[in-house]
């Protein structure tokens, strides 16, 4: 794989407000894609949230939660070092959980498959709508595409992640706004912590679908929160 540095990706920084994390460009600040699609729950996902940390308690559900994010930090930034050239195989003889993970998602999801990096970590946004970080952009299995890294407990079913592809109808949304780029195709590469690997994908009308989906829940976030 190679690196392309085709695209002027700008530095935003970012903030939380009211528990909301907003990006700033220029003197504008927008609602993240993660703060929209949380904001905008249905009110069965959020039941169903309820009951699961009632029924694990709710210091076990925060403890769950604290561990998966850290995990997944070290998770996606070991991926990032290994494309970047900072690290060799070598990091994969220690048997640290998220290093394994990583591993599943380079040797299954990466490696023969992704062909060019754009930029990684790569703010975007959509001008005066949104903002939000996808983890790659580049090509892969031929066909620009934004790539997200996820990490699970359990194997998830195409019903459960929804989101998933919400997020990425979002950023190929924004990228095609403001770069004039035709992405059509959005790839979900996961590891659950038993280092199961699954990857989906959307591409063409069904990610056209999730990007006219989440601009639905861009007008609730906006009609919730009284912006014109």
């Amino acid at each position: 794989m190679k690196w392309n540095s085709k695209f002027n990706y700008p530095k935003s920084s970012r903030s939380i407000e009211n528990g909301m994390r907003k990006y700033l460009f220029d003197d504008e600040k927008l609602p993240s894609v993660t703060s929209i699609l949380q904001a905008t729950k249905s009110e069965e996902d959020k039941a169903a949230l309820e009951n699961w940390k009632q029924r694990v308690g709710h210091n076990e559900a925060n403890k769950i939660k604290t561990e998966a994010s850290s995990r997944g930090t070290s998770m996606h930034s070991y991926i990032e070092d290994f494309l970047r050239g900072r690290i060799n195989e070598s990091f994969f003889e220690s048997n640290e959980q998220y290093k394994n993970m990583a591993k599943e998602i380079i040797d299954k999801g990466i490696k023969g498959k992704l062909e060019e990096i754009y930029g990684m970590e790569t703010t975007l946004q959509y001008p005066h709508k949104y903002g939000g970080t996808a983890d790659l952009v580049g090509i892969y299995q031929g066909k620009e595409a934004i790539i997200d890294f996820k990490q699970a407990n359990k194997p998830k079913k195409v019903d459960y992640i929804q989101d998933y592809f919400l997020q990425l109808g979002a950023y190929t949304l924004a990228h095609n706004v403001v770069y004039k780029t035709n992405i059509t195709s959005g790839v979900i590469l996961l590891c659950t912590v038993d280092n199961l690997f699954q990857d989906f994908k959307i591409e063409g009308a069904e990610l056209f679908m999730y990007q006219n989906l989440f601009l639905g829940r861009v007008k609730k976030f906006n009609e919730m929160n009284n912006i014109s």
